[in-house]
């Protein structure tokens, strides 16, 4: 058993550097790479948080300012990010390279972002510097005829500040990207669903979260290999007390299965 506050003590706002990783295609002795990008999101305490994203580019080359390529057969637009959970993905695009270097990847933000709190909706102020890009490094080596499928994770609840006693809000993005078919990830059960819970995998001062859905069943995915906390945390703590199991280890390319949570 663990209570909320030992549970949260652990979910430090932390801007993580891209985690970068390889996922295996059709190979060739010679020809481009393929990058794939997906979109994604960790659960975040408001009814909708809505980004247009206008633009996603892929840099090839080892001088920062060269070398920008738009993703072909683009799939872009206003996305809220709560619908991005538990399994759900946006794909943003694709776009093929030359084998080398994977430099950075950057997504262009427009100005028709928002958020929705009950009935009301809220602008986000959003820095200039995010609508001309939101830039990660990448730096990592692509081969040929290897398909890279990129997630990237929006964490929408780390990205939005209020402004004082304002009113507004401001988006300060704060991203992460893991190619996902190196990485693994956790699977269970969650009951029962009156306890609204969020499922955490905690790995020291780090977390990935999903909501269970309308069976009770979460996904936490793109977790690197290692040993994870796995921690429910309900809505209502008078209610309910929060539950997890410690130790889990995921193994690459692999998704672990644990026993169900179950609230008392």
């Amino acid at each position: 058993m663990m209570n909320r506050k030992l549970t949260f003590s652990k979910l430090m706002i932390l801007l993580i550097s891209p985690m970068l990783l390889w996922s295996c295609g059709d190979t060739a002795a010679s020809g481009p790479a393929k990058i794939q990008v997906s979109l994604v999101d960790s659960p975040a305490d408001y009814d909708e948080v809505n980004i247009e994203i206008v633009d996603v580019q892929v840099n090839g080359s080892t001088e920062a300012e060269n070398g920008w390529v738009s993703l072909g057969s683009a799939q872009l637009g206003s996305f809220d990010l709560l619908k991005l959970t538990n399994g759900e993905e946006a794909f943003l695009g694709e776009v093929e390279l030359p084998a080398g270097n994977l430099s950075q990847i950057r997504l262009i933000l427009g100005s028709e972002n928002n958020l929705v709190i009950g009935t009301t909706t809220y602008d986000l102020t959003t820095p200039s510097a995010s609508q001309s890009g939101l830039k990660l490094n990448v730096n990592s080596e692509i081969s040929s005829g290897i398909t890279y499928k990129l997630i990237i994770d929006f964490d929408a609840a780390k990205s939005i500040v209020e402004s004082g006693n304002s009113g507004k809000y401001i988006l300060k993005p704060v991203l992460r990207a893991a190619f996902e078919a190196t990485t693994g990830a956790i699977a269970g059960v969650v009951s029962p669903l009156a306890a609204e819970a969020v499922v955490y995998a905690i790995q020291g001062s780090d977390s990935m979260a999903s909501y269970p859905d309308e069976a009770g069943g979460f996904l936490i995915r793109a977790l690197p290999a290692g040993t994870y906390d796995v921690v429910a945390v309900p809505a209502d703590t008078a209610v309910y007390t929060a539950i997890g199991m410690n130790d889990i280890f995921v193994e690459t390319g692999l998704v672990t299965t644990i026993d169900s949570l179950i609230f008392d």
